[in-house]
Formats: C-alpha cells, sequence, structure tokens
C-alpha cells in the first residue's frame, strides 16, 4: 500500500444499501467487502437482507475470519454513530423474530422507509416476498440454493487462477446466469413486480436485493433500485449528501486501484 493509500480519507455518503452479502459460505467475497467497508463511511447503512447465510449455516459450518470481521466492522460503524438499520432476507429469516428490537446499536426492521434530500421516499425491503419459488415452492428453493452454491464453488476456481494471472475479479456465475433467457426473464418480472408494490404503497421509489443482480432505472415511474450482492457482483448503492443514487461496482474499483502505478492518487468512490 502505497503512503497516499495509507493516509488517504474514506469517501464519505449519506446512505450505503448492502444485501446478499451471504456470511458463511465460501462465495462470500469478505475482503472485498472489508475493503468497501474500510474506504466508505456513511450516516445510514441499510443491511438489505441476505446478510448471514443461515441455509447453509445449518447444513455445515463455514466461518473464517474474514466473515467475522465484516461483522465487527459493521458494529463498530454502528456504535460510532452511523444508523444502522439491518431487514432480513430469506436466507437468514430466522432474524425477523427480532424486528422493531435493537442489538448493539444495530436495529432490526422487517423494512424500512429512506427519505432522501428532496423529500422522495424510498421502501427498503428484501424482496424475496416477490419470489414465488421462494414462497410457495421451498423445497425447490433450497435445491436452487445448491446448485447456486456448486457454480460459487466453480467460480471460485475460475477466479483463483485469474488472480494466478494477474487478472482480476470476475463472475463466472454472473456471465452464465445472465445469458439464460428464464433467468433474464425472471429478472424482469420480479422488477416489475417490486415496483408495483412500491407504487402500492405511495412512495417513489424501492430499493431492494435478493436476485443477485444490480441495477437502477424508473419503471412506470417508480425508481427502482437493486444493490446487488457481495457474492457475485460485489456492489453497493450509495446516496451522495446531494441526493444522487448510484451503483458502486468494488471489484472494478479495486482493478482500477490495482492498475494505477504506485504514487498515482487512488480515487477510493467509483464514479
Amino acid at each position: 500500500m502505497s503512503p497516499h493509500e495509507r493516509n488517504a480519507q474514506p469517501a464519505r455518503h449519506r446512505a450505503i444499501f448492502l444485501s446478499d452479502i451471504h456470511l458463511g459460505t465460501r462465495g462470500c467475497q469478505a475482503d472485498l467487502l472489508l475493503d468497501f467497508l474500510k474506504r466508505n463511511e456513511s450516516e445510514h447503512l441499510y443491511l438489505v437482507g441476505d446478510i448471514v447465510d443461515g441455509w447453509r449455516l445449518k447444513r455445515w459450518w463455514y466461518w473464517p475470519q474474514s466473515h467475522n470481521d465484516v461483522v465487527q466492522k459493521i458494529m463498530r460503524k454502528a456504535r460510532k454513530g452511523t444508523n444502522v438499520v439491518y431487514i432480513p432476507g430469506n436466507h437468514d429469516e430466522a432474524a425477523r423474530q427480532y424486528c422493531q428490537l435493537t442489538f448493539g446499536d444495530v436495529r432490526v426492521q422487517d423494512e424500512a422507509i429512506h427519505e432522501m434530500p428532496d423529500g422522495r421516499k424510498l421502501l427498503v425491503i428484501h424482496g424475496d416476498q416477490f419470489d414465488g419459488i421462494v414462497r410457495y415452492a421451498r423445497w425447490l428453493a433450497i435445491l436452487g440454493d445448491w446448485a447456486y452454491a456448486a457454480a460459487l464453488r466453480l467460480n471460485t476456481i475460475f477466479n483463483w487462477g485469474r488472480r494466478k494471472l494477474g487478472l482480476p475479479y470476475w463472475s463466472l456465475s454472473a456471465f452464465l446466469k445472465h445469458r439464460v433467457k428464464n433467468a433474464v426473464q425472471f429478472i424482469a418480472d420480479y422488477e416489475k413486480a417490486v415496483a408495483s408494490e412500491a407504487r402500492r404503497r405511495g412512495v417513489d421509489g424501492v430499493v431492494c436485493g435478493h436476485i443477485h443482480h444490480a441495477e437502477m432505472r424508473t419503471i412506470e415511474g417508480i425508481l427502482y433500485c437493486n444493490d446487488g450482492d457481495w457474492v457475485e457482483s460485489c456492489t453497493a448503492l450509495v446516496e451522495d449528501f446531494d441526493g444522487r443514487l448510484r451503483i458502486v461496482h468494488w471489484a472494478e474499483v479495486v482493478a482500477r486501484r490495482s492498475s494505477r502505478l504506485p504514487f498515482a492518487p487512488v480515487q477510493l468512490a467509483a464514479e
């Protein structure tokens, strides 16, 4: 790390939205997430579900130090004054029984309303309630989770080879998923269903996760924002103090930072 990087101040945002971290799985990109959390601060931090993968931890225990470090980093932010709201998803659904309680300065809620500087309101939900497979065919969701985990293991091997060749992280599983016609249609249907719920609630937009597909677009007048995940795309949704929302692709930020000359200025926040 260059002297400039050691002395650089974290980028500051009004709000950060993270989801689908899946701590407790080998696919979790905990090191990249830790790097993001160290280099980015915010007044509000929303954890939008599937932070811990209870489904996987029930079958076998996997909890390396880096996953513990992520939890400790989030708790430290909460202690230092960041408003941290944890909205459980389907993989950490056990935490839903603790909604409206506070643990270590982290508030657990089933959903949240985030008000932007200009008064617009965003519904913040995980989004699994709009996934028919999760709601009505749980066995199929678990089978799909097993297949997804297998794809992520292949992704880990694939990226080990890329690192040996000096290449940056790239998600093979995300590439394959976005090329499958049924998966593309599922994503489109999901986005429309979530946007329709936001319209029904009378809010201006929605922030969600669940499908591991970062996206920000307007759907029939509703701002739809999906903050992605930290097993494939390594993305976060951030709101600047002027109310501008954008998706940060952190693996790309790290790749650009690594490719710079040792003494070149380092841009901490994605453009």
